[in-house]
């Protein structure tokens, strides 16, 4: 990609059709399409050339298909008529303004049993062959959840689905289309003949150069400004991302149904993710939607070797971990691990306190953890089958031991009353009722002393080995915790870790921001995050998993051929 530089030669300006703000994925793919059309584009981000990519970079990169070749070979059945209601199940639109959002939702769940893996393979991006089962539910088929696997894990996770939308673009700055400004903060869109109902034109970005910045990829970098730009084109395409880097932010937004907003977060994505395009798109005529909508995990756990500020890593769990509360207070069904992300924040939150515990033993962590992100996957992410098979043979993957080992939030035991200890040691400030967590972990293990009982959660787990893929690589086999041939016992503190934005700026199915009036505001575009997916909210309250990167991937590809059509 270019160097960043101090400002842009008048010709160039006068000469580009498109500016996209922001360079990670939904910002790329706008852009491959816009090359394609054959438009000169100035890719503008205020960050350095070595964060090219964004937060999809560091994703495990899963994404969600819909009746795919992987998902037959496992032997699922799945069908759009069966993933539309898994999809408004969860989302529960309910607002005069899902209105967008809802039509989005039809076009990407239509693109997702459609052309969406083919035209991902025409890029060259290929899927591990074992589907994973996110967001399990485990309410009635007609609320939330995924009724069968769709979590389709990219070879080579997040760097992967972005290599070939990268590889596109610098085509296009060899060619004379791409113009990349790195280190470039967009303060303000220009807008041009503001009308009585306060809406105008938007032609352009005006902004601040920054020091250049060494700060590798996900570091924060510096905001020394050291000169200012203005750019002009034809159209304005939006695609900062998210909130879930400002804290503020997020508990400013943060939803009276969640409760009170937490005090403790962990931050699942880099700095840099700081949502305040969303803030200068609104100055600009842009409708914002459903902000109070958001995305965070409850498994998060301090990174023992931090790449930003409160890096948190996500735990992917399986369904066999016993879930308890600060208080040692096992949670109520179905709030078992992977199976309802935001009923179970809900629930958290009307404890009083802001973490919660696992409690598992060596034989559940060998088979059931998995870590988010593309660094935490070493063997996905650099397509290394050596290193893929020790996922079947004993031992957990490595990062998983180096976490157990030198994670702060990790306690491991011979017996339940050490491990007690060590997780009251780690949480000072809140009593564990010692006796509450003894009975609940002894009355868990007595349920599986028939093979059938009223566990709801012993009895999930054996569904779930049912599936092929779970019994192969992803739950274990029912056992107690309390027998120490399954052990070390293990305790693992969970934190509350912000990920992604559910709302944001509200576009109609050609990704054109769209004003308070329902009308499109000229020469503006937005998507990715910033678009809340698509729409202003494509998911509504909540996620199935594995649509985050396929929202980028659509709504991009959506704003670039809506734009190249309407120059």
């Amino acid at each position: 990609m270019s160097p960043s530089r101090p400002g842009l030669p008048a010709q160039d300006a006068a000469s580009a059709d498109v500016i996209v703000v922001g360079a990670g994925l939904a910002g790329l793919v706008a852009t491959a399409e816009l090359v394609d059309a054959g438009k000169r584009v100035l890719l503008v981000d205020q960050e350095p050339a070595a964060s090219l990519g964004g937060q999809a970079w560091w994703s495990f990169g899963g994404l969600f298909l819909v009746d795919s070749p992987e998902q037959r070979r496992m032997g699922v059945k799945d069908s759009l008529e069966l993933a539309r209601q898994d999809w408004f199940a969860s989302a529960g639109f309910d607002r005069t303004e899902d209105y967008w959002p809802t039509r989005w939702a039809e076009a990407y769940l239509n693109f997702a049993a459609g052309e969406k893996r083919a035209w991902l393979r025409e890029r060259g991006v290929s899927f591990f062959p074992v589907v994973g089962w996110a967001e399990r539910g485990g309410y009635t088929a007609l609320q939330h959840g995924n009724s069968v696997p769709r979590f389709h894990i990219v070879w080579g996770t997040g760097p992967a689905i972005l290599e070939p939308f990268i590889t596109r673009v610098r085509d296009g700055v060899r060619a004379g289309l791409v113009t990349a400004l790195h280190r470039h903060q967009v303060d303000e869109l220009l807008v041009d003949g503001v009308d009585a109902g306060g809406t105008g034109t938007v032609v352009g970005v005006r902004g601040s150069v920054l020091a250049p910045s060494t700060a590798a990829r996900g570091e924060a970098s510096n905001r020394d400004v050291i000169g200012e730009f203005e750019l002009r084109a034809s159209a304005v395409i939006v695609t900062s991302g998210g909130i879930g880097g400002n804290h503020d932010l997020v508990r400013a937004q943060w939803p009276a149904r969640l409760g009170t907003a937490p005090t403790n977060l962990l931050s699942g994505v880099p700095a840099h993710v700081d949502g305040r395009m969303l803030a200068i798109s609104e100055t600009a005529g842009a409708r914002l939607i459903n902000g109070d909508r958001m995305w965070h995990y409850t498994e998060g756990i301090v990174n023992w070797d931090p790449v930003w500020a409160r890096h948190g890593i996500r735990i992917l769990p399986g369904p066999s971990s016993l879930w308890l509360d600060a208080t040692g207070k096992r949670l109520p069904a179905p709030l078992f691990p992977g199976f309802d992300t935001l009923g179970t924040l809900e629930h958290l939150m009307t404890t009083g306190y802001q973490h919660s515990w696992f409690i598992l033993t060596q034989k559940i962590i060998e088979k059931e953890f998995a870590l988010s992100g593309s660094e935490q996957n070493p063997d996905l992410t650099g397509k290394d089958l050596r290193l893929l098979a020790k996922r079947v043979a004993p031992g957990a993957p490595g990062p998983v031991e180096a976490f157990k080992s030198k994670g702060e939030d990790f306690v491991v035991a011979d017996t339940l009353h050490d491990l007690i200890a060590g997780m009251q040691k780690r949480s000072p400030e809140v009593r564990i009722d010692a006796a509450r967590v003894e009975r609940e972990v002894l009355a868990r293990d007595r349920a599986l002393d028939n093979d059938f009982g009223k566990d709801a959660q012993i009895n999930a787990i054996r569904q779930a080995r049912h599936y092929r893929g779970d019994r192969l690589i992803r739950v274990a086999s029912p056992h107690k915790l309390l027998d120490r041939s399954n052990g070390p016992l293990i305790a693992v503190k969970l934190h509350l870790l912000t990920r992604k934005s559910l709302g944001g700026i509200e576009t109609d199915l050609s990704a054109r921001a769209l004003s308070a009036d329902g009308q499109p505001v000229p020469g503006l575009y937005a998507a990715g995050e910033a678009s809340g997916f698509g729409g202003g909210g494509v998911h509504g309250y909540r996620s199935l998993e594995g649509t985050f990167l396929g929202g980028c991937l659509f709504s991009g590809r959506t704003a670039g051929r809506a734009v190249a059509a309407a120059l």
